[in-house]
């Protein structure tokens, strides 16, 4: 086994290029998969660290007022382990150096807060600085997040209006919460820290502030082990229904949660089918050069089983030398897929806010991608040598069967003699080895198709927020109050400087039930011929409201299974609860939550109510801006304000930063493959039919007219593989944004221009140096050494 071990070492360095191709994807997959899975179970172990050691609650509901004694009787329900009450209150902000109104949530902390009186559930950790002295009216914790994007500091002020009253609030220090791992407003889809925070306060101060003494609006619990949480719920609705509660709900439907979940999810669905791509690719890569090398070996092969060497002997040899680049590529790709891991993790740390970001290299991950590859690489060798190792070594020392050459359809219909003789040899090999032509194109086609996959989150997520903030959203800024309002409140806006256009909104806590399915969602009551507000089609086309009905976000049609003509039960979930049967008129295609829309008329007769509005969004000049965001961070009847141009600035400045990075490290994974398969499939073809090429050399052709014979051939595979990359490369995208897709949001399968030049350039790229590489070695062609007989 010495004589075999050294001829492996010494057919590795004969093969320098192909050896290195295949080590590099093989690292690229085992580096995927230890990223994508450390990755995720790091944020699956602090998930689950930060919600039990900071007691996350289980169930949560918001209402108008209720006693404080009423936590007594909440607290009696079966399966009720503890009970959080608290007052919690939207703010408008004038932060230091923000032009816009910014919004904040007030939360109430116990009056003794500290580190030893804490909330029972929902606890907060503090960063830095200290917890508001008890007593004192305006001292806070702000969210780490908020503090974070405007540079902020224990000791520092913000002012805001606090019930009406323009208050001055001194941050004490700064906290997280396991409530708001991610920090949204409302019904936001996009952080936007700058404009947006939480913050805790001394009850006594919340409670003085809003008489709301010996009350409470909000509450949160936590369910005994076992214990049956619709139940539960269904028995705290009961409770609450009269103190103006819309419903409780469990912890699936926080905001904060379901996006970690979701974001937890996609991250094992990536990190499932993204790295078995890249190693398949390994083994199919690993079983190419092999199964030409050993065809190039069939009469060393019969050598050596002449002298006696077994077939176990043979195929160790040959899985060794499959196992070399495998275990070269392994381990580079376990140091790169830990600095990947780490890389990913410090992004995390910029969207979620843990105590600790739990991330660790963990053996078992490190072990299942390391087997995965070596795997990949023996199969990939196994498949190769098999065949030759079933023939007899007299059989085997002779030259492979020359294949029978025949009339082609070329040279039947005269087509052959318009054409070049280069071109003729270029066609008549392609079409005598489809085989080969075959694998190469599969080859190319999976490099473009994973380059694509590099690009499409990039793609698909600009296309969301081009739909959302250019498309559906019109208006300037959206403006929400705390309570319902008049018709009167659209003539007050409407008289602030700069705005063009009010158009007001309705939103109302339901619950539709089709049959045995039922969702918890809200009609947004909209004007019947919205300017500033669109619905939309599958082709971006605004869509009618109709008089009467509703019309149904596609995703929220599927989960109750309904379509137009049918009816839903509306359960209304605020005022006097009415229950109303109404039909589906319609359908629009949303990439963003589960909506359902109502004109304004209809809505108003449903609830039996005088108009009344939630809201309302404005037109507004942009040069009149400054002015108009002054008036409205000293409005009192205002309790939130959302920019749109804020919010467009917010994605880029941290979804789209970010992604850049994750699919820039996605991107060159993929163009370490595209290289290797483009680079391996005109190296291992020189290889193969160097003695063809000499035998033309000594004939009489020109190197360059060997160059082109051969770069010809892979140019035209080339340019077969791009359809087929381009349509596997869509399909892979297809299958993506299925698995990803949430109630949240969905990625549509959207691909730029720019990705497809992109995706094409570097197959290109890839080509161009592989063409150079192999020119050079026609350029240098032993002819002796080539045209020596194997007999």
């Amino acid at each position: 086994m010495r004589a075999l071990n050294t001829k492996v070492f010494r057919d590795a360095a004969r093969n320098a290029g192909q050896v290195a191709a295949v080590a590099a994807v093989i690292a690229v997959g085992v580096a995927t998969f230890v990223t994508m899975r450390t990755s995720y179970h790091a944020l699956v172990r602090s998930q689950a660290a930060y919600y039990t050691q900071y007691r996350f609650a289980d169930v949560f509901a918001n209402l108008r007022r209720a006693p404080d004694s009423l936590a007594a009787r909440i607290v009696a329900i079966p399966g009720v382990s503890a009970i959080e009450t608290r007052l919690v209150y939207s703010i408008t902000l004038d932060v230091p150096g923000l032009p816009e109104p910014a919004s904040g949530r007030l939360i109430s902390l116990p009056t003794a807060f500290s580190s030893a009186v804490e909330p029972r559930l929902n606890r907060v950790y503090i960063r830095s600085g200290r917890a508001p002295h008890p007593g004192a009216r305006n001292e806070v914790l702000a969210s780490e997040a908020f503090a974070a994007a405007n540079d902020l500091h224990p000791g520092d002020s913000i002012h805001g209006i606090l019930n009406g009253r323009w208050t001055r609030f001194l941050i004490a220090g700064i906290a997280i919460s396991p409530e708001y791992v991610y920090e949204l407003q409302g019904a936001a889809f996009f952080p936007d820290n700058r404009r947006f925070g939480v913050f805790w306060m001394p009850r006594d101060s919340v409670a003085a502030a809003f008489g709301m003494t010996g009350a409470f609006n909000d509450l949160s619990l936590r369910l005994a082990p076992g214990a049956n949480q619709e139940e539960v719920i269904s028995r705290l609705d009961r409770i609450l229904t009269r103190y103006g509660s819309p419903g409780a709900y469990g912890r699936e439907d926080q905001l904060s949660h379901r996006f970690l979940s979701d974001e937890i999810r996609q991250d094992r669905v990536t990190g499932t089918v993204v790295p078995p791509i890249f190693l398949a690719i390994a083994a199919f890569l690993t079983h190419i050069v092999l199964t030409r090398l050993v065809a190039r070996q069939r009469d060393a092969i019969a050598t050596l089983k002449a002298f006696g060497y077994s077939n176990a002997a043979i195929s160790t040899h040959y899985v060794l030398f499959a196992l070399l680049p495998a275990g070269l590529g392994s381990a580079a790709g376990v140091a790169l897929g830990a600095w990947g891991g780490h890389a990913l993790s410090r992004l995390y740390s910029d969207f979620f806010r843990f105590p600790h970001l739990d991330y660790r290299l963990d053996p078992n991950i490190v072990a299942v991608g390391v087997v995965i590859a070596l795997v990949s690489a023996v199969a990939g060798a196994w498949l190769a040598v098999s065949s030759i190792l079933r023939l007899q070594p007299a059989e085997a020392m002779r030259p492979p069967t020359p294949p029978a050459f025949h009339t082609g359809i070329l040279e039947r219909t005269g087509i052959a003699a318009a054409l070049p003789l280069t071109a003729r040899f270029v066609i008549r090999n392609l079409a005598r080895h489809p085989l080969k032509a075959g694998v190469t194109v599969i080859g190319i086609s999976l490099a473009i198709a994973i380059l694509l996959v590099g690009r499409y989150f990039y793609d698909s997520l600009s296309y969301l927020t081009h739909v959302q903030f250019a498309v559906v959203e019109r208006q300037s800024a959206t403006v929400t109050f705390p309570e319902i309002r008049s018709p009167s409140v659209v003539s007050s806006l409407a008289n602030l400087p700069g705005v063009l256009r009010v158009e007001p909104f309705r939103f109302v806590p339901v619950r539709l039930r089709s049959g045995h399915r039922s969702y918890r969602t809200a009609i947004q009551g909209i004007p019947p011929s919205p300017r500033l507000h669109l619905l939309i089609d599958s082709n971006l086309r605004p869509v009618s409201l109709p008089p009467q009905g509703l019309v149904m976000n596609g995703t929220l049609a599927r989960i109750l299974r309904v379509r137009p003509g049918d009816r839903v039960t509306v359960e209304v979930l605020e005022g006097t609860r009415p229950v109303r049967s109404i039909r589906v008129a319609a359908l629009v295609d949303e990439l963003i939550g589960t909506n359902v829309y109502a004109q304004l008329p209809a809505l108003h007769r449903m609830l039996g109510e005088a108009p009344a509005y939630s809201g309302a969004w404005l037109d507004a000049d942009p040069v009149l801006s400054s002015s108009l965001y002054s008036r409205l961070k000293a409005m009192p009847l205002i309790d939130g304000v959302n920019i749109r141009e804020a919010m467009i600035e917010s994605f880029e400045k941290t979804i789209a930063d970010s992604l850049l990075i994750s699919v820039g490290i996605l991107s060159v994974f993929a163009a370490v493959i595209a290289f290797s398969i483009v680079y391996n499939s005109v190296r291992i073809a020189l290889s193969e039919r160097s003695h063809e090429l000499a035998s033309l050399r000594v004939l009489g052709f020109t190197r360059r007219e060997v160059a082109v014979i051969l770069l010809g051939e892979h140019l035209f595979l080339s340019a077969c593989a791009i359809p087929a990359g381009l349509a596997v490369g869509h399909l892979f995208c297809a299958a993506l944004a299925k698995s990803l897709e949430t109630e949240l949001y969905r990625l549509p399968v959207v691909l730029s221009t720019r990705s497809y030049v992109y995706s094409l350039g570097i197959v290109a790229i890839a080509t161009l140096f592989s063409t150079i590489l192999v020119a050079r070695g026609v350029w240098r062609l032993d002819l002796i050494q080539a045209l020596k007989t194997r007999e």
